[in-house]
């Protein structure tokens, strides 16, 4: 049969008519699943340069969110600097910045000719102890009384006291204003000694040694930081003061648009939190780095021991934000992982839904009993389930200065009260959800 008489038999017309609507329409599938997978791909882009963009930002963040705290909290910078009174490193080298101070001031040869008669011979057994020279003993003598006063109390007290006055002024002396007791000079953030040595001064006097009252009044720095780069740290951080709120809530917002904008976003929050977790892990890295750096590019007049006692200190805080981040990320991201459908997930739920269901039936056979308490549970599982994740996410949030121990107590507590729940739980028939090994209940 030709072809010319096959188009001229009954029904050809409509059979190809069918057959080309089946076309037009596999051809229009083709193309809106093209255009769905362009849309996808689009989007899977941008979920994922907002994720990165966030993740660039959290160690910028955290850098931030410190800098900010440190000048905006009295308290907290007090707590960072207090116990530098104590370190011996930091006792060692201001008794002997401060004893080469109150040398600087002491005339050697006329030491004795200057003292009072009376006054003498209670100098000369001070400083016959002491050694046979004259200024080495002399200097001995007031470094010895320099470290008493150094290590007591009061040095502390100065320390402490002098830090929280002048906690307003250290902002001047980041931006480069102010002449308070802490300022920026020779590229050098420095404090005023002079109190300890006005202490010393009057120690030396009531041991004997009445010529120091004439040394006049002293004025020793002590340096705390050091830097050639200091007016670049200064502009910084006028950057980072102004960024220290909204930097962390940028950043967190960034990644969390970046997850809800991807399409299978329980595996991208896993990756999301633990990328979050390692970029502010290499801050931790870059903090120790620098410390290397910083350290061997002081002088040799200043004490390295000293140094690193205040770089220690003053990054106390950031080491913990890092440690505290690092360990959200990783309970955020074993959170996502644990609620996923994947094989060993679905296991480990298995074992924790088993593990209470056998602690409830072991209940049943003692004889508890929920009451009403337990079918109001099993009703309002979702809501109460989000209630506490709420909650767990509101202590975090509302939690001054959060560390990595406090987040694992927040998930502990959390992982506790869902197991209550859980636990408490049953339906209507007074039976609970999972009973492992009870094949018939006990009445309530």
């Amino acid at each position: 049969m030709t072809h010319e008489g096959a188009e001229g038999l009954p029904g050809a017309d409509p059979e190809r008519s069918e057959l080309e609507q089946l076309r037009t329409r596999v051809a229009a599938l083709e193309a809106a699943k093209a255009d769905r997978e362009t849309h996808h791909r689009w989007k899977s882009f941008f979920a994922a340069l907002l994720i990165v963009l966030g993740c660039v930002l959290a160690p910028l963040a955290a850098v931030a969110a410190w800098a900010s705290s440190e000048i905006g909290d009295t308290d907290r910078y007090v707590q960072t600097v207090a116990p530098l009174a104590s370190d011996p490193d930091i006792q060692a080298a201001a008794a002997t910045r401060v004893t080469n101070a109150v040398m600087e001031h002491i005339d050697l040869p006329a030491l004795l000719e200057g003292a009072a008669p009376a006054d003498r011979p209670l100098l000369e057994k001070a400083l016959g102890k002491l050694g046979d020279s004259l200024e080495s003993a002399v200097r001995s003598f007031v470094h010895d009384k320099t470290e008493a006063i150094i290590a007591s109390d009061t040095f502390a007290r100065i320390w402490t006291a002098a830090n929280r006055h002048v906690h307003t002024a250290v902002e001047d002396a980041l931006t480069g204003s102010g002449d308070g007791a802490v300022k920026i000079k020779n590229d050098s953030v420095t404090v005023d000694l002079g109190p300890v040595v006005a202490q010393v001064k009057q120690r030396l006097v009531d041991d004997g040694m009445t010529v120091a009252a004439k040394i006049p009044e002293v004025h020793t720095d002590f340096t705390v930081l050091r830097s050639d780069d200091i007016g670049k740290v200064k502009t910084y951080f006028r950057l980072l003061q102004i960024a220290g709120t909204w930097l962390p809530v940028l950043s967190v917002l960034l990644v969390a648009a970046g997850v809800l904008l991807s399409r299978h976003r329980r595996r991208v929050l896993v990756a999301a939190a633990l990328a979050f977790a390692f970029a502010t892990l290499m801050l931790g890295v870059a903090l120790t780095v620098f410390r290397v750096v910083y350290l061997n590019a002081l002088p040799d007049s200043v004490s390295q021991p000293a140094a690193e006692s205040i770089y220690d200190a003053m990054t106390r805080y950031l080491r913990t934000t890092v440690r505290m981040t690092v360990v959200l990320g990783v309970v955020i991201a074993l959170a996502a992982w644990l609620t996923g459908p994947g094989r060993w997930a679905t296991l480990v739920r298995q074992v924790w839904h088993s593990g209470i269901g056998a602690a409830r039936s072991t209940a049943d056979r003692a004889g508890l009993r929920t009451g009403p308490v337990g079918p109001f549970v099993q009703h309002n599982r979702g809501p109460i389930t989000w209630i506490l994740v709420a909650a767990a996410v509101l202590t975090f949030v509302l939690w001054s200065y959060p560390t990595g121990l406090v987040i694992i107590v927040i998930a502990l507590v959390l992982l506790f009260a869902m197991a209550v729940a859980e636990f408490l739980a049953e339906d209507g028939s007074g039976r609970g959800t999972v009973h492992a090994g009870s094949h018939e209940p006990p009445p309530r």
